[in-house]
């Protein structure tokens, strides 16, 4: 509405201004006197103008006229393409303005003026790659879905766009949410062009998504093959996918190639510590707990993890509490400075009723970088050394108000994630759970906290009449579970105020 609105003013105005010159120029005096061949011609400064204005259409006019002239002489000497060269060029000059327009368009985000100058060169130009692909773009940005995918079906159509033509179909199916659709055309496209990468990532999250780890593996070694991706990335990432496999396998209930591929997994991430956990577990299966004490021993070397120590007290579920100390020392011996290495010597300690010990072994860890696990390992200490309720209750309080700990978090988009998954549940991206500490921790962290229990060993349930005596590391381990089940109370409370 503006807009028109401003168009008729400026049409009053040049109106307005043309009526004001042509007055002016009917009252001016003087004028144009030309002499030729003897004769004389006076004309006033209005006809003077309208000459000059008579001038210049002649000669435009004149020089189209030559060149048609030449074209007909050329023609008339043989050449017979001559004349449709001609009037080609004339039209090729205006398709190639329009598409330069529309391209301009594009680039500004002006879908509906870029629509306008790509249907404009189509008439102009016999290039249809082009067209049809400023075209679809266009019909992009505009908003029309239906004409753009009408476009790049033309494109599929012609070999030298087919690529072009199946990614921009693509494309079109994953924004309708059509993800079957589209891993079959990402697929198809991946195969024209194996070195395209965003193709090559798009169908190597589509085939996670869908869980085809068989599929993502042999497009990960594709991309491998071709150089688009380094071989170590390669590597963690054929780690990540083959554990994932393994998994799927092992819900099948074929148990011995879950085994072999979890086992694989590890050898190729040692890192990984899913991995590292499920191949312990397949070699405590296989009766070798040597090779599975080894593995894990590795992985801690690499990352400590309470997953880690868990498995590894998994291997000897009955040992007393001063063997485990003793068959531990495969993992406490390194990363000594690490706070998770400090935190299961101290629970291991707890264990054993060795309550200084465990405070020794704990150290600073509360004061310089305490979270909800060391702190609630504190209050079990107190607790075991004969310490004041108003103590314990104490350390459990500030146990609510420090960070959670470190737990898995997406890199891609800072989603925490309760366990270890090969996708980011939130924005579906491969391979960026990482364990570590959020910076503002307000989700309750998965398995840290319920470490003790684990590694202690079951807790029964005593109550009841013929209950027998519970002992002072059986109420250490159950001040340590209260804490957790309040801090957690504590989380979920918070989160059902928000």
């Amino acid at each position: 509405m503006l807009w028109s609105l401003i168009k008729i003013v400026l049409f009053v105005c040049v109106v307005a201004a043309l009526a004001w010159g042509a007055g002016f120029l009917l009252e001016s005096s003087g004028g144009l006197q030309i002499t030729a061949m003897g004769q004389e011609f006076n004309l006033s400064p209005l006809m003077s103008v309208i000459a000059i204005v008579l001038l210049v259409l002649a000669v435009w006019l004149l020089l189209k006229i030559m060149g048609i002239l030449v074209a007909v002489w050329k023609f008339l000497n043989g050449d017979e393409t001559a004349m449709s060269r001609y009037f080609d060029r004339n039209r090729e000059r205006k398709g190639y303005d329009a598409l330069s327009e529309g391209m301009m368009a594009l680039a500004s985000g002006e879908g509906g003026k870029a629509l306008a100058n790509a249907e404009k060169a189509s008439r102009y130009l016999e290039k249809p790659a082009l067209t049809n692909l400023l075209t679809a773009q266009a019909a992009e940005m505009a908003g029309d879905t239906r004409k753009a995918e009408e476009t790049y079906r033309k494109l599929v159509e012609d070999e030298s766009t087919r690529f072009v033509g199946v990614r921009g179909i693509m494309k079109q199916k994953l924004l309708a949410g059509d993800t079957d659709t589209a891993l079959k055309l990402a697929e198809k496209a991946f195969a024209l062009k194996p070195k395209h990468t965003e193709t090559g990532d798009t169908l190597l999250q589509l085939q996670a998504e869908n869980e085809d780890w068989k599929g993502a593996r042999e497009t990960l070694g594709t991309k491998l093959k071709h150089g688009d991706l380094p071989r170590d990335v390669h590597k963690r990432r054929d780690a990540v996918l083959a554990l994932s496999e393994a998994k799927e396998i092992i819900a099948d209930g074929n148990s011995i190639e879950a085994r072999e591929a979890a086992i694989e997994a590890n050898r190729l991430s040692p890192d990984l510590v899913p991995a590292a956990v499920m191949a312990a577990q397949s070699y405590v299966a296989q009766e070798k707990p040597r090779y599975a004490a080894r593995v894990l021993a590795k992985a801690w070397g690499i990352a400590p993890h309470p997953n880690l120590a868990a498995a590894f007290a998994a291997i000897q579920p009955d040992e007393d509490p001063k063997a485990r100390i003793k068959r531990f020392r495969a993992l406490t011996k390194q990363m000594g400075a690490h706070p998770e290495t400090k935190m299961l010597l101290a629970e291991l300690h707890i264990a054993n009723e060795d309550f200084p010990e465990a405070r020794r072994a704990l150290g600073d860890l509360v004061e310089t970088a305490p979270d909800a696990r060391s702190v609630t390992l504190m209050a079990a200490i107190e607790r075991g050394q004969g310490a004041s309720d108003t103590v314990v209750k104490g350390w459990l309080a500030r146990a609510l108000s420090v960070p959670r700990g470190p737990q898995w978090i997406c890199d891609n988009c800072q989603n925490i994630h309760a366990e270890w998954q090969p996708t980011c549940g939130n924005c579906k991206s491969l391979d960026t759970l990482t364990w570590k500490t959020p910076p503002l921790s307000e989700v309750a962290m998965p398995g840290g906290v319920e470490m003790l229990p684990l590694i202690v060993g079951a807790i029964e349930d005593n109550s009841g009449a013929d209950a027998e005596p519970v002992t002072e590391a059986e109420e250490v381990v159950e001040a340590e579970v209260v804490a957790e089940t309040t801090a957690e109370a504590a989380v979920e409370k918070a989160d059902d105020s928000k």
